[in-house]
């Protein structure tokens, strides 16, 4: 068995090969590294500019947000592919999430009211949940590009990629 370690989430996998994406926040296989190679990028960052601040402070909220709608929505389906599917978007907006208080060095946030919520309607929820993803990539991508410090800049363009697998996901299940 091998130890591969997630330089963006930090979790550990254990398998006999590298998965083609980190099964705990998503991210492709080029941020999987041999556990005893990593390093925690973490700890790189000595202070924030204020621009990472703001925006890693939204993308915390949009993650907050994001994983009770994707609960409530698996709640909602009686589709069952389409609730494991919600249910794996939910764990990974959470892992998001965690990882960003990680960087912040604060508490979670509550979700802000209403944006947690789902309907009964299995194609309004992916609808909702495509309209999600393509403001969060979109707005990953541009904090990418503002982003001061290497570690924020490596986390935001890994939030993009994830999310854009995202939106190809909803996608296909919208056609």
């Amino acid at each position: 068995m091998n130890f591969y370690r997630c330089l963006i989430c930090g979790d550990v996998y254990m398998g006999k090969e590298k998965p083609s994406n980190c099964p705990f926040c998503g991210t492709k296989d080029k941020y999987l590294v041999d556990a005893a190679e990593w390093v925690d990028e973490n700890l790189s960052i000595n202070a924030l500019s204020e621009i990472s601040k703001r925006n890693l402070e939204k993308a915390l909220q949009l993650e907050v947000n994001n994983a009770p709608f994707y609960r409530d929505a698996m709640s909602r389906t009686k589709d069952r592919a389409l609730q494991g599917i919600f249910k794996y978007l939910s764990k990974i907006e959470a892992e998001h999430a965690a990882m960003l208080k990680k960087i912040l060095k604060c508490e979670l946030p509550q979700p802000e009211k209403g944006k947690e919520v789902a309907t009964d309607d299995d194609i309004e929820n992916l609808k909702a949940a495509h309209e999600r993803e393509k403001a969060a990539t979109a707005f990953y991508r541009k904090a990418a590009e503002e982003a001061a410090e290497p570690r924020v800049k490596k986390v935001f363009t890994a939030l993009s990629e994830i999310e854009a697998d995202h939106i190809a996901l909803e996608e296909r299940l919208l056609k």
